[in-house]
């Protein structure tokens, strides 16, 4: 079996040479697909050094369009059975991969989320954080008649020609909520497993804000009883 790894890239050049060194290290067939999202510090100086490595596949964006859109454009060139989504910025681990994959290997599941909240080891940071990801994820389930733990979570796995078939919008931090959504719409069968979680503050770089918050929530609305 073969694992499409997508990794969004935007302004991460303290951590992007790690983050490919760890997933180049992990003991799956794979082909890890790099969408770099127009990033304007060394990061694609970076990226470079990768470009003919083996199994890597680079690709880079003419201007800044958003994590979501970036998926999309990954989506394009996967030629693997599952896809995982693996963010750049060090808070997923890439040694958990067996977890998110075994639900779906053995036949159980077409999606699996990584979650953040379901006892793994994560590094203790923002309380109105988890609040918020708490109050998303009710709100999301309450419309998609779900019970999952995470719904945010950024670290998600899926059968190739499920996610391929979405036919997803979403250019931001969207992805989440519209992914969920479509998914219960469909009736996928969708299985939640711990990981661990090394969450970054803002002077490490974290880019997600109150804005995408509110964003959300009008994304769960809309992909849920509107689209």
């Amino acid at each position: 079996m073969l694992i499409s790894i997508i990794m969004p890239v935007y302004n991460e050049e303290r951590y992007i040479g790690e983050i490919i060194g760890r997933v180049l290290k992990t003991d799956i067939e794979k082909e890890l697909i790099i969408i770099d999202d127009f990033s304007t510090d060394g990061t694609r100086e970076i990226l470079n050094k990768f470009n003919r490595h083996e199994g890597v596949n680079i690709i880079l964006h003419e201007r800044n369009k958003g994590k979501g859109a970036a998926i999309r454009t990954g989506l394009r060139k996967v030629s693997g059975d599952v896809v995982i989504i693996q963010d750049a910025d060090l808070e997923y681990d890439p040694r958990d991969y067996p977890k998110l994959l075994e639900p779906i290997q053995d036949g159980r599941a077409d999606a699996v989320f990584g979650s953040r909240f379901l006892g793994g080891p994560h590094r203790v940071l923002f309380f109105w954080h988890y609040i918020g990801n708490k109050v998303l994820t009710l709100l999301s389930n309450i419309l998609s008649n779900l019970n999952l733990t995470d719904m945010e979570t950024g670290f998600k796995a899926f059968k190739a020609d499920v996610i391929k078939g979405m036919g997803l919008k979403s250019d931001r931090f969207g992805f989440e909520p519209e992914v969920t959504a479509r998914l219960a719409r469909k009736r996928y069968r969708i299985y939640e497993t711990p990981i661990s979680y090394s969450g970054r503050s803002y002077a490490e770089g974290k880019k997600i804000t109150w804005k995408d918050g509110l964003a959300a929530i009008i994304h769960i609305v809309r992909f849920n009883l509107l689209d």
